[in-house]
C-alpha cells in the first residue's frame, strides 16, 4: 500500500522570490543552439498551485501507485480545495489509515485502486470511515 510519509503545509515562496527558469522548452532529445538563454523567472507556486491555503505536500512511502507515476519517496502536490472525481488520484483516510489511490465511483459503490497490480482494490465497506483528504494535482520526482 501506498501511504502518505508525511503532510505539512506548504511553505510559499517569498514574494519577489522566484526561480529561474528557461522561456523555451529543453528537448529531452538531440540539443539546441538557439535554446541558450535564461529570461526572467517563475513563481513555481502561480504555476504548480490553485489555492496555497488548501494545498499540501505530501511525501509518498510504497510502491502501490507506480503505474501512475507515483513512487516510493515522491512527493505529491494536493489540493484540498477539489472535489474528487471518479479516477482521480486521492489521499484518502479509510478507517484511520492514510493511503493514496485512484477512486473509483460505481454501481458497486467506492473502491480504492493501486495502480500497480501487485496490489488489490480495496473495496470501502458500507460502515468504514473514509475521508477524501485531497486530490493530487502534481507529482514531484527526484532525478
Amino acid at each position: 500500500m501506498t501511504v502518505v510519509a508525511q503532510i505539512a503545509p506548504l511553505q510559499g515562496t517569498p514574494p519577489g522570490q522566484l526561480t529561474e527558469v528557461s522561456p523555451v522548452s529543453v528537448p529531452a532529445g538531440f540539443p539546441s543552439p538557439a535554446q541558450d538563454y535564461y529570461d526572467g523567472g517563475i513563481d513555481l507556486n502561480k504555476h504548480l498551485i490553485k489555492d496555497t491555503t488548501c494545498t499540501f505536500i505530501v511525501r509518498v512511502s510504497g510502491d502501490s501507485m507506480s503505474g501512475a507515476g507515483i513512487n516510493d519517496g515522491d512527493e505529491l502536490i494536493v489540493d484540498r480545495s477539489l472535489t474528487p472525481l471518479h479516477g482521480s488520484v486521492v489521499v484518502a483516510i479509510l478507517d484511520g489509515e492514510l493511503t493514496i489511490k485512484r477512486l473509483h465511483l460505481g454501481a458497486a459503490g467506492i473502491i480504492l485502486k493501486a495502480d500497480n497490480r501487485d496490489y488489490p482494490d480495496i473495496t470501502v465497506a458500507e460502515l468504514s470511515d473514509l475521508t477524501v483528504w485531497g486530490v493530487v494535482t502534481r507529482c514531484l520526482h527526484y532525478v
